[in-house]
């Protein structure tokens, strides 16, 4: 087994930080719902795509520590390690924003990782096991490559495509319970509590 994970909103929940930026710079009302989504729509809504796509670079950059872990990220990670079965972070990101401040967000990322993705006894996982590729073909390929029996993500696109990796295992992170589940062949999995019950179990 092996087990290959998303980064962005699969791993890593931006709902606060994107909430608190867009307060900071008073682009949204206080009223408006604390996540990411709620954030973007209501950008969109009011003609300010501009905005949106250069608030992404700096949340995913500048603002990448004030990102948080999604509730039992840490334990599966730690259960994996113990447990001896290898873990893949392999991640579609791009190396700049494509607006505004020309961050470094691959190593955002990565310092993200070091930081916050580890326990007592060291990190959860190997930075030599993290993979930040830059087009959805080349992530497609990596999953490939890393021999992963198990692919988790929250894009439906990633999972469904016709490029995704004949055999690998398809199991959608869907907290906010978005999508429906597509076929006999794909899980669907609202917590990683819940994933970490399916693979320990």
């Amino acid at each position: 087994m092996h087990i290959g994970v998303d980064f962005d909103n699969t791993i890593v929940s931006y709902d606060g930080v994107f909430h608190r930026v867009a307060l900071e710079q008073g682009l949204v009302p206080p009223t408006i719902a604390p996540t990411k989504l709620a954030v973007r729509d209501w950008l969109r809504d009011k003609g300010k795509e501009d905005l949106w796509t250069e608030m992404q670079g700096y949340v995913y950059g500048a603002r990448m520590e004030s990102a948080e872990a999604y509730p039992g990220v840490l334990d599966f990670f730690s259960w994996a390690r113990s447990a001896g079965i290898p873990v893949s972070i392999i991640s579609h990101k791009t190396k700049q924003p494509f607006l505004g401040p020309r961050y470094d967000l691959h190593e955002s990322a990565r310092t993200w990782i070091e930081t916050f993705l580890r326990d007592e006894a060291g990190l959860l996982v190997e930075l030599e096991n993290v993979y930040f590729e830059t087009t959805k073909e080349s992530k497609w390929a990596r999953i490939d490559s890393t021999g992963s029996t198990h692919f988790i993500d929250d894009l439906p696109e990633i999972l469904f495509s016709e490029a995704f990796p004949v055999g690998v295992k398809r199991i959608l992170f869907d907290p906010e319970q978005h999508h429906e589940s597509f076929e006999d062949t794909t899980m669907v999995m609202q917590s990683w509590t819940d994933i970490l019950h399916y693979f320990a179990s």
